[in-house]
Protein backbone atom coordinates (compact mmCIF):
# COMPACT_ATOMS: atom_id res chain seq x y z
CA UNK A 1 0.00 0.00 0.00
CA UNK A 2 3.05 2.53 0.64
CA UNK A 3 3.08 4.72 -1.91
CA UNK A 4 6.69 7.38 -2.13
CA UNK A 5 4.58 10.26 -1.50
CA UNK A 6 6.06 10.40 1.78
CA UNK A 7 9.23 7.92 1.97
CA UNK A 8 11.50 9.76 3.71
CA UNK A 9 9.41 10.56 6.77
CA UNK A 10 9.02 8.00 9.22
CA UNK A 11 6.03 7.18 11.11
CA UNK A 12 5.47 9.93 13.50
CA UNK A 13 5.76 8.58 17.60
CA UNK A 14 5.07 10.20 20.74
CA UNK A 15 8.76 11.24 21.94
CA UNK A 16 7.35 13.41 25.27
CA UNK A 17 7.34 17.34 25.81
CA UNK A 18 11.55 17.85 25.56
CA UNK A 19 11.69 16.29 21.81
CA UNK A 20 13.01 18.80 19.61
CA UNK A 21 11.56 16.66 16.48
CA UNK A 22 9.19 18.23 14.66
CA UNK A 23 7.77 15.36 13.12
CA UNK A 24 6.77 13.94 16.56
CA UNK A 25 3.69 13.66 19.05
CA UNK A 26 4.98 15.61 22.09
CA UNK A 27 1.72 15.44 24.70
CA UNK A 28 -0.27 12.75 22.11
CA UNK A 29 0.66 9.51 23.68
CA UNK A 30 -1.90 6.90 22.16
CA UNK A 31 -0.86 4.32 24.74
CA UNK A 32 -1.17 6.20 27.73
CA UNK A 33 -4.21 4.96 30.27
CA UNK A 34 -6.06 8.40 31.30
CA UNK A 35 -9.03 7.59 33.47
CA UNK A 36 -9.22 4.18 32.44
CA UNK A 37 -8.87 4.51 28.68
CA UNK A 38 -6.14 5.10 26.36
CA UNK A 39 -5.66 9.03 24.87
CA UNK A 40 -6.65 7.03 21.57
CA UNK A 41 -9.15 5.86 23.14
CA UNK A 42 -10.34 9.39 24.20
CA UNK A 43 -9.35 11.26 22.05
CA UNK A 44 -10.05 8.85 18.72
CA UNK A 45 -8.20 11.05 16.09
CA UNK A 46 -9.52 10.69 12.62
CA UNK A 47 -7.70 12.59 9.06
CA UNK A 48 -10.20 13.57 7.07
CA UNK A 49 -9.95 13.38 2.87
CA UNK A 50 -11.55 16.74 2.13
CA UNK A 51 -9.08 19.57 3.16
CA UNK A 52 -6.01 17.50 3.41
CA UNK A 53 -6.22 15.64 -0.04
CA UNK A 54 -9.02 17.65 -2.17
CA UNK A 55 -8.83 20.88 -1.37
CA UNK A 56 -5.87 22.51 -3.92
CA UNK A 57 -4.82 25.57 -1.54
CA UNK A 58 -7.17 27.90 -2.96
CA UNK A 59 -8.85 31.01 -1.88
CA UNK A 60 -11.57 33.58 -3.62
CA UNK A 61 -8.75 35.65 -4.56
CA UNK A 62 -6.91 32.83 -6.20
CA UNK A 63 -5.88 29.87 -7.30
CA UNK A 64 -4.51 26.78 -5.83
CA UNK A 65 -0.61 26.03 -4.62
CA UNK A 66 -0.74 22.98 -3.68
CA UNK A 67 0.52 21.51 -6.91
CA UNK A 68 -0.56 18.31 -6.24
CA UNK A 69 -0.39 15.33 -8.66
CA UNK A 70 -4.01 14.61 -8.45
CA UNK A 71 -4.82 18.02 -9.05
CA UNK A 72 -2.94 17.85 -12.18
CA UNK A 73 -5.47 17.04 -14.42
CA UNK A 74 -8.60 15.77 -15.00
CA UNK A 75 -10.09 13.73 -11.53
CA UNK A 76 -10.40 10.43 -13.20
CA UNK A 77 -10.36 7.07 -12.07
CA UNK A 78 -6.17 6.78 -11.81
CA UNK A 79 -6.06 10.10 -10.11
CA UNK A 80 -9.05 9.46 -7.62
CA UNK A 81 -7.15 5.98 -6.71
CA UNK A 82 -3.33 7.67 -6.44
CA UNK A 83 -5.07 10.31 -3.85
CA UNK A 84 -6.68 7.21 -1.77
CA UNK A 85 -3.49 5.18 -2.03
CA UNK A 86 -1.07 8.73 -0.80
CA UNK A 87 -4.20 9.54 1.77
CA UNK A 88 -3.79 6.08 3.29
CA UNK A 89 -0.13 6.04 3.13
CA UNK A 90 -0.62 9.74 4.81
CA UNK A 91 -2.77 8.17 7.58
CA UNK A 92 -0.46 5.48 8.29
CA UNK A 93 2.79 8.00 8.80
CA UNK A 94 0.55 9.97 11.17
CA UNK A 95 -0.42 6.95 12.83
CA UNK A 96 -4.16 7.83 13.11
CA UNK A 97 -6.49 5.23 13.92
CA UNK A 98 -9.40 6.82 11.68
CA UNK A 99 -10.30 8.00 8.85
CA UNK A 100 -13.78 10.36 7.27
CA UNK A 101 -14.74 11.17 3.80
CA UNK A 102 -17.19 12.48 1.79
CA UNK A 103 -18.63 10.70 -1.35
CA UNK A 104 -17.09 13.04 -4.18
CA UNK A 105 -14.04 13.04 -1.59
CA UNK A 106 -12.64 9.45 -2.94
CA UNK A 107 -13.65 9.13 -6.37
CA UNK A 108 -13.76 10.21 -10.11
CA UNK A 109 -15.68 13.08 -11.12
CA UNK A 110 -19.14 11.67 -12.09
CA UNK A 111 -21.92 13.17 -14.35
CA UNK A 112 -25.28 11.82 -13.72
CA UNK A 113 -26.55 8.82 -11.13
CA UNK A 114 -25.05 6.29 -12.88
CA UNK A 115 -21.60 7.29 -13.71
CA UNK A 116 -21.64 8.46 -9.83
CA UNK A 117 -22.66 5.28 -8.65
CA UNK A 118 -20.21 3.39 -10.45
CA UNK A 119 -17.50 5.38 -9.65
CA UNK A 120 -18.20 5.75 -6.11
CA UNK A 121 -18.59 2.07 -5.49
CA UNK A 122 -14.99 1.66 -7.32
CA UNK A 123 -13.54 3.64 -4.62
CA UNK A 124 -15.55 1.64 -1.91
CA UNK A 125 -13.88 -1.73 -2.98
CA UNK A 126 -10.49 0.27 -2.84
CA UNK A 127 -11.11 2.02 0.17
CA UNK A 128 -12.17 -1.57 2.01
CA UNK A 129 -8.94 -3.05 0.89
CA UNK A 130 -6.62 -0.06 1.60
CA UNK A 131 -8.06 -0.24 5.11
CA UNK A 132 -7.86 -4.12 5.74
CA UNK A 133 -4.23 -3.35 4.30
CA UNK A 134 -3.48 -0.81 6.78
CA UNK A 135 -5.18 -1.19 9.62
CA UNK A 136 -7.56 2.30 9.38
CA UNK A 137 -10.89 2.76 10.59
CA UNK A 138 -13.63 4.83 9.26
CA UNK A 139 -14.85 7.49 12.09
CA UNK A 140 -17.92 8.16 9.56
CA UNK A 141 -18.76 8.60 6.37
CA UNK A 142 -20.86 11.71 4.12
CA UNK A 143 -22.29 12.92 0.98
CA UNK A 144 -21.64 15.99 -0.62
CA UNK A 145 -24.68 17.62 -1.28
CA UNK A 146 -23.05 20.86 -1.27
CA UNK A 147 -20.27 21.58 -4.25
CA UNK A 148 -21.91 20.52 -7.76
CA UNK A 149 -23.66 23.51 -8.83
CA UNK A 150 -26.94 21.65 -8.50
CA UNK A 151 -26.58 21.72 -4.95
CA UNK A 152 -27.14 25.69 -5.06
CA UNK A 153 -30.65 25.84 -3.43
CA UNK A 154 -29.76 22.40 -1.16
CA UNK A 155 -30.24 19.02 -1.31
CA UNK A 156 -32.92 18.11 0.88
CA UNK A 157 -34.59 21.61 0.59
CA UNK A 158 -34.19 22.02 -2.93
CA UNK A 159 -37.34 22.92 -4.81
CA UNK A 160 -36.28 20.78 -7.52
CA UNK A 161 -37.96 17.20 -7.32
CA UNK A 162 -34.98 15.95 -9.40
CA UNK A 163 -32.08 17.32 -7.42
CA UNK A 164 -34.08 16.37 -4.27
CA UNK A 165 -33.74 12.30 -5.36
CA UNK A 166 -30.38 12.91 -6.57
CA UNK A 167 -29.08 13.61 -3.25
CA UNK A 168 -30.99 11.04 -1.72
CA UNK A 169 -29.28 8.88 -3.92
CA UNK A 170 -25.81 10.00 -2.81
CA UNK A 171 -27.08 9.30 0.67
CA UNK A 172 -28.68 6.26 0.41
CA UNK A 173 -24.92 4.62 -1.55
CA UNK A 174 -22.91 6.92 1.46
CA UNK A 175 -24.87 4.98 3.72
CA UNK A 176 -24.40 1.80 2.62
CA UNK A 177 -20.64 2.07 2.03
CA UNK A 178 -20.30 3.29 6.03
CA UNK A 179 -21.79 0.03 6.71
CA UNK A 180 -20.05 -2.07 4.41
CA UNK A 181 -16.28 -0.04 5.50
CA UNK A 182 -17.42 -0.80 9.29
CA UNK A 183 -18.54 2.95 10.06
CA UNK A 184 -18.72 4.18 13.38
CA UNK A 185 -21.13 7.33 12.48
CA UNK A 186 -22.67 8.84 9.06
CA UNK A 187 -22.79 12.58 9.31
CA UNK A 188 -24.97 15.05 7.15
CA UNK A 189 -23.98 18.80 7.20
CA UNK A 190 -26.55 20.97 5.60
CA UNK A 191 -23.98 23.92 4.23
CA UNK A 192 -26.69 24.46 1.61
CA UNK A 193 -29.60 23.59 3.29
CA UNK A 194 -31.03 26.85 4.88
CA UNK A 195 -31.90 29.97 2.66
CA UNK A 196 -31.11 33.51 1.71
CA UNK A 197 -33.88 35.35 2.26
CA UNK A 198 -37.50 34.95 3.52
CA UNK A 199 -38.92 36.84 0.31
CA UNK A 200 -38.88 33.68 -1.50
CA UNK A 201 -38.86 30.57 0.69
CA UNK A 202 -41.71 28.70 2.09
CA UNK A 203 -39.76 27.97 5.16
CA UNK A 204 -42.62 25.45 6.55
CA UNK A 205 -42.50 22.98 3.21
CA UNK A 206 -38.62 23.19 3.03
CA UNK A 207 -38.23 22.21 7.07
CA UNK A 208 -41.09 19.26 6.55
CA UNK A 209 -38.98 17.98 3.62
CA UNK A 210 -35.73 18.11 5.31
CA UNK A 211 -37.42 16.08 8.46
CA UNK A 212 -38.99 13.49 5.68
CA UNK A 213 -35.49 13.36 4.20
CA UNK A 214 -34.05 12.65 7.81
CA UNK A 215 -36.70 10.21 8.24
CA UNK A 216 -35.76 8.15 5.29
CA UNK A 217 -31.94 8.41 6.25
CA UNK A 218 -32.92 6.62 9.71
CA UNK A 219 -35.51 4.01 8.08
CA UNK A 220 -32.58 3.09 5.59
CA UNK A 221 -30.14 2.76 8.66
CA UNK A 222 -31.92 0.45 10.34
CA UNK A 223 -33.06 -1.80 6.95
CA UNK A 224 -29.11 -2.22 6.25
CA UNK A 225 -28.76 -3.05 9.97
CA UNK A 226 -26.19 -0.21 10.20
CA UNK A 227 -25.29 0.19 13.99
CA UNK A 228 -23.79 3.32 13.82
CA UNK A 229 -24.92 6.77 15.06
CA UNK A 230 -26.64 9.24 12.52
CA UNK A 231 -24.96 12.42 12.90
CA UNK A 232 -26.39 16.17 12.10
CA UNK A 233 -23.68 18.48 12.45
CA UNK A 234 -24.70 22.29 13.20
CA UNK A 235 -23.70 25.13 11.62
CA UNK A 236 -24.99 28.74 11.76
CA UNK A 237 -23.95 30.11 7.92
CA UNK A 238 -21.44 29.81 5.47
CA UNK A 239 -21.88 28.58 2.81
CA UNK A 240 -25.46 29.32 2.79
CA UNK A 241 -26.60 32.95 4.94
CA UNK A 242 -29.30 31.31 6.94
CA UNK A 243 -28.83 27.56 7.68
CA UNK A 244 -31.38 25.49 9.50
CA UNK A 245 -28.99 23.32 11.79
CA UNK A 246 -27.76 26.38 12.80
CA UNK A 247 -26.25 25.43 16.96
CA UNK A 248 -27.16 22.65 18.88
CA UNK A 249 -30.62 23.63 20.05
CA UNK A 250 -32.07 24.42 17.11
CA UNK A 251 -31.20 20.87 16.17
CA UNK A 252 -32.89 19.54 19.11
CA UNK A 253 -35.80 21.43 18.43
CA UNK A 254 -36.25 20.00 15.13
CA UNK A 255 -35.41 16.78 15.97
CA UNK A 256 -38.38 16.66 18.21
CA UNK A 257 -40.93 18.28 15.81
CA UNK A 258 -40.38 15.39 13.60
CA UNK A 259 -39.91 12.37 15.60
CA UNK A 260 -36.18 12.06 15.79
CA UNK A 261 -34.61 12.83 18.63
CA UNK A 262 -34.29 9.68 19.55
CA UNK A 263 -32.56 8.62 16.69
CA UNK A 264 -30.28 11.27 15.88
CA UNK A 265 -27.16 12.80 17.27
CA UNK A 266 -25.44 15.80 17.04
CA UNK A 267 -21.65 16.44 15.47
CA UNK A 268 -20.10 20.06 17.35
CA UNK A 269 -17.48 21.35 15.49
CA UNK A 270 -16.01 23.85 17.77
CA UNK A 271 -15.82 26.82 15.39
CA UNK A 272 -18.92 26.36 14.13
CA UNK A 273 -19.90 26.73 17.71
CA UNK A 274 -17.99 29.62 17.82
CA UNK A 275 -19.73 31.07 14.75
CA UNK A 276 -22.98 30.86 16.52
CA UNK A 277 -21.87 32.98 18.97
CA UNK A 278 -22.34 30.54 21.65
CA UNK A 279 -18.56 28.74 23.33
CA UNK A 280 -17.56 25.09 22.16
CA UNK A 281 -18.84 23.86 26.05
CA UNK A 282 -22.33 25.22 25.39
Amino acid sequence: MATDFFADIPTIRYEGPDSENELAYRFYDKNRVVLGKTMEEHLRFAACFWHTFCWPGSDVFGGGTFNRPWHAGANDSAAAAQKREVAFDFFSKLDVPYYCFHDVDVMADAQGVAEHRRYFAEAVDHLEKLQASSGRKLLWGTANLFSHPRFAAGGATNPDPEVYAFGAMQVRDALEATHRLGGANYVLWGGREGYETLLNTNMKRELDNLGRFLTLVVEHKHKIGFNGTILIEPKPHEPTKHQYDFDTATVYGFLKAYGLENEVKVNIEANHATLAGHTFEH
